[in-house]
C-alpha cells in the first residue's frame, strides 16, 4: 500500500512549505514580514515616497501598488527614509521627497542632515503664510500644554535657546517674526551667537524683499498674529 501523501503548508509570501500548519503559522520570511509592517508609520511614508518616485521619473505613469513596493530592491532605502524623516519632524514629508527626486538626489544622501536643511532653507522662503502661521501655532499650543503658560506668550517668555533651535529647523519662520510684537521683542533679546545661528533663517534683506512682494499675506499673517495676542 503507497505512503499516505502528508499534506503541505505553503507560504504565500515566499513559497516556502511546511508539513505542520503551527510551523506555518509561526513561519515569519522577510516577505511576510514586510506584508505585516505595511501600516507602521516609516513604511508608509517610504511608500509614498517610493510612490512619487515613480510618478516624477515615469512621467505620472502606472502608480506601483504595495506588493510591487514591499518586493523591491530599493524598499530599505525608503523605510529608513521614512524612519529618519519622523526622527527629524520633518516638515511637509513630501514636499522634501520630491525635492530629493528632483534634485536628483541618490537614496544613500536622503537621510541626510545637510540635504534636508538645503530643502528646508528653499522651502521656508516659498511657502504659503497660512502653513508657516499654523506650525508656529502648533508648537505654542504644546509649549502651552506642557508648562501651562498663555500660547500668546510663546515668543515672550519662552526658551531663547529652544526657540532658536525651533527656528533653525524651519518650525518658526520668519513671516511670524517679523510680523508680531512678540517676534520683534524676541529678535532684540538674543544674543549675537544665537542670531548667527539663526541668520540664514530670518535674512532681513532677503525677506524683507519678500514681504515687498506680497503685501497682502504680511497684512493678513499681522491680523491673524494680533489676533491672537502674539
Amino acid at each position: 500500500m503507497m505512503a499516505e501523501t502528508k499534506q503541505k503548508y505553503t507560504c504565500q509570501y515566499c513559497k516556502k512549505q511546511f508539513i505542520r500548519e503551527n510551523s506555518l503559522l509561526v513561519h515569519l520570511c522577510e516577505q511576510k514580514k514586510r506584508y505585516q509592517n505595511q501600516h507602521e508609520p516609516a513604511v508608509k511614508i517610504g511608500f509614498q515616497a517610493y510612490q512619487k518616485f515613480y510618478q516624477i521619473s515615469q512621467g505620472g505613469r502606472s502608480l506601483k501598488d504595495y506588493d510591487h513596493f514591499s518586493k523591491s530592491s530599493y524598499y530599505r532605502a525608503f523605510v529608513k527614509f521614512g524612519r529618519y524623516a519622523i526622527s527629524i519632524k520633518a516638515i511637509n514629508v513630501m514636499r522634501f521627497a520630491e525635492w530629493l527626486i528632483v534634485n536628483n538626489k541618490k537614496l544613500d544622501y536622503w537621510c541626510k542632515d545637510s540635504e534636508y536643511n538645503k530643502f528646508l532653507l528653499e522651502y521656508t522662503q516659498k511657502e504659503n503664510v497660512a502653513d508657516a502661521l499654523e506650525r508656529a501655532v502648533n508648537l505654542a499650543v504644546k509649549w502651552n500644554e506642557s508648562t501651562g503658560n498663555p500660547l500668546e506668550d510663546y515668543l515672550r517668555y519662552g526658551n531663547s535657546n529652544i526657540l532658536c533651535h525651533e527656528i533653525a529647523n524651519g518650525k518658526i519662520s520668519a513671516w511670524v517674526l517679523y510680523n508680531c510684537a512678540s517676534g520683534n521683542e524676541f529678535l532684540t533679546r538674543i544674543t549675537p551667537d544665537q542670531l548667527k545661528m539663526i541668520w540664514d533663517w530670518i535674512d532681513a534683506d532677503s525677506w524683507s524683499k519678500r514681504f515687498a512682494k506680497h503685501s497682502e499675506d504680511v497684512a493678513y499673517c499681522k491680523k491673524i498674529l494680533k489676533q491672537l495676542g502674539w
